[in-house]
């Protein structure tokens, strides 16, 4: 990589050079809670990223991949987010981070945001409304379940920290589904609302120059229609770790979560040179499916 970018001559460089720029580029992570801190709260900040732009040049990457920076309340270190297209004041605001998309570009340096499409926080006004009652005009957005015939959450289904992946609702009597926290309930995607919500969160930030995405949890978009328990796992031990009690057949890597981030290429697609990355936290034999072969899914699964 770093000799095709000093210059490499001749057929080899032409060949790279029909590469697309994340085929032969250097992405770096930056964590902004742990980067540099700039109004002395303790926690890094968008500032402290904007002082520190020669020193991501002069280590010569291609791109940064940015997390978190949304609101939330910070359950699971932004992961939980409260509004898609804003930024937490913890790190800033949303001119900081239009000008560290414009400083950035000014280094020849892309920026890739995380997205968060699996689940939402708690707070976040679209589950605060479905959660209301349920003829709530958004109660669709979210997976609620009524309980099972003898009581008790619908399915043997749990989260990814080993516990029940149902949180019961007194207010309606019925549960909703969360893949993480109980503070994370997770979007129905079946429902086209939400894809078309997702969708115009990715165009919000790609029109504000964003290069590309970091999709988290991507491999867990959808769950079984039927709610189907997941079937036991053979192999299961007492130092196994409690979320792999069951095998995820019914609630990992689903053929509708290949649909739907196909959809969501086909939106990166409306803008030039942009590029999807996926979390694909998933059996090793399952991660190939996630490149797409007849249409565009993701262009790097990270796993």
């Amino acid at each position: 990589m770093t000799a095709i970018r000093s210059g490499v001559s001749g057929a080899a460089a032409e060949r790279a050079s029909t590469f697309p720029w994340w085929q032969r580029g250097l992405i770096y992570q930056i964590y902004p809670l742990s980067f540099q801190d700039t109004d002395g709260n303790g926690t890094g900040d968008l500032p402290g990223i904007l002082m520190r732009l020669e020193y991501l040049s002069w280590l010569g990457i291609d791109a940064v991949w940015l997390s978190p920076v949304h609101p939330s309340p910070m359950d699971d270190f932004g992961y939980d987010i409260t509004d898609y297209t804003d930024v937490h004041p913890l790190f800033g605001t949303l001119g900081d981070l239009d000008r560290l998309i414009a400083d950035l570009h000014a280094r020849r340096i892309r920026l890739l945001l995380d997205f968060v499409p699996n689940h939402t926080s708690s707070v976040h006004p679209w589950f605060v409304e479905s959660r209301s009652g349920r003829t709530s005009a958004k109660r669709d957005w979210y997976v609620w379940c009524d309980p099972a015939p003898g009581g008790g959450p619908p399915n043997n289904w749990l989260s990814r920290f080993g516990d029940s992946a149902w949180e019961f609702d007194a207010r309606s009597g019925q549960y909703y589904y969360h893949a993480f926290l109980k503070t994370q309930p997770d979007l129905n995607w079946r429902n086209p609302e939400v894809r078309r919500a997702m969708a115009d969160v990715l165009r919000f930030w790609m029109r504000r120059g964003v290069d590309g995405f970091r999709i988290d949890a991507a491999a867990v978009l959808a769950e079984d229609a039927l709610l189907r328990d997941d079937p036991p796992n053979p192999e299961f031990r007492e130092d196994t770790p409690p979320p792999e009690r069951f095998r995820h057949v019914f609630t990992d890597s689903r053929p509708e979560s290949l649909q739907y981030l196909t959809e969501l290429h086909a939106v990166a697609d409306e803008f030039p040179d942009r590029v999807l990355l996926g979390e694909v936290d998933t059996a090793e034999d399952q991660v190939a499916q996630f490149y797409g072969c007849d249409q565009r899914c993701l262009d790097l699964p990270l796993n």
